[in-house]
């Protein structure tokens, strides 16, 4: 069974994006992108989801409600900061935590959980997942 913690990444402007809508919140297949990644997750076995929120953090937390836990990064400086915003809330967890990035609604569960599963029959520290596309 999957044991481990998800951090999504939500606080990103999307200012390639040119909309005043959080990057995050714009919809994929007919769900915001935010939500596929957090029901990927949730059905990946993921038994605690924390949402790091930044620009629009209001709007994410209501389009998601009680369905995870919030921080905020009040100032947007990088991915590893995003992270490190979750400490306090996670001090302690033991076990995997599973960085995520909001605005990668094609992540299925099947994926995420073959990664989880992947990750401890290595017994790795870190596992990284990248695609090759054509």
């Amino acid at each position: 069974m999957s044991d481990f913690v998800t951090v999504i990444l939500a606080a990103g402007k999307g200012t390639r994006m040119k909309s005043a809508l959080p990057k995050v919140l714009h919809k994929a297949g007919g769900k915001a992108m935010v939500q596929q990644v957090l029901d990927a997750a949730k059905a990946a076995g993921a038994r605690r989801q924390v949402v790091v929120t930044g620009f629009g953090g209001e709007q994410v937390r209501e389009a998601l409600g009680d369905q995870a836990e919030f921080v905020t990064q009040e100032e947007q400086l990088g991915t590893g900061h995003a992270v490190k915003m979750t400490a306090p809330l996670l001090k302690n967890e033991q076990g995997t935590v599973m960085v995520l990035c909001g605005d990668t609604p094609l992540l299925t569960s099947a994926l995420l959980k073959k990664l989880f599963d992947e990750h401890v029959a290595a017994q790795a520290k870190a596992t990284v997942l990248t695609a090759v596309m054509p």
